[in-house]
């Protein structure tokens, strides 16, 4: 898995099902849920092959329901988690063939913290070795670059062991490592 190729969630999933299997027998379980929806099934997702393999059960995707449609019904009968955002695995955010190690986990985890005690919601921090490079919504550059709030973000996250800190004027995109990566090498790892 630290190698980080095109199929570690493939290869992740597979054993966290496997293990939440076991529990389930254990405990006579005859079902395994997840939570993934219907938007799931329309990027490059190698963890869909085990949820297919390990037979699990997802409700959402049953329902066809996307995810602005759980939101929607989250708010109508008040759960708290209805405007949360969503935290996909920090690994999501290094690029393949780059190593996965528990520093530049720490370090995407606590630049991210950083931002988001910033007020800033919607954001990715894209771990590129030396290069810190944030996604954020188009709407939110003139005030991530606005002074001071631009140099504390940089002392920040060089402080954090980045050399150069960036911010991705494409703006915030869901999976956009996957950009990377060919029709070809989408299709052997699905």
């Amino acid at each position: 898995l630290s190698a980080n190729s095109p199929e570690r969630c493939y290869l992740c999933k597979s054993h966290l099902f496997e293990r939440i299997w076991e529990i389930a027998r254990t405990e006579e379980f005859e079902q395994v849920l997840c939570g993934s929806n219907a938007d799931d099934l329309s990027d490059f997702r190698p963890g869909n092959r085990a949820i297919e393999q390990f037979g699990v059960r997802c409700p959402l995707v049953e329902a066809g329901l996307s995810k602005a449609e759980i939101r929607e019904l989250s708010r109508r009968i008040g759960l708290p988690t209805a405007e949360q955002p969503a935290s996909p695995c920090l690994a999501s955010r290094i690029p393949y063939g780059l190593e996965i190690t528990p520093e530049r986990l720490g370090q995407i985890e606590q630049a991210e913290d950083f931002l988001r005690g910033l007020g800033f919601t919607e954001f990715r921090v894209r771990h590129h070795d030396t290069i810190a490079r944030i996604e954020a919504p188009t709407r939110e550059f003139a005030r991530m670059t606005a002074e001071p709030l631009r140099g504390r973000i940089v002392e920040r996250l060089k402080g954090l062991g980045f050399s150069y800190v960036c911010l991705d004027l494409q703006g915030f995109r869901s999976g956009a490592m996957n950009e990377t990566l060919n029709d070809d090498e989408k299709n052997r790892y699905r």
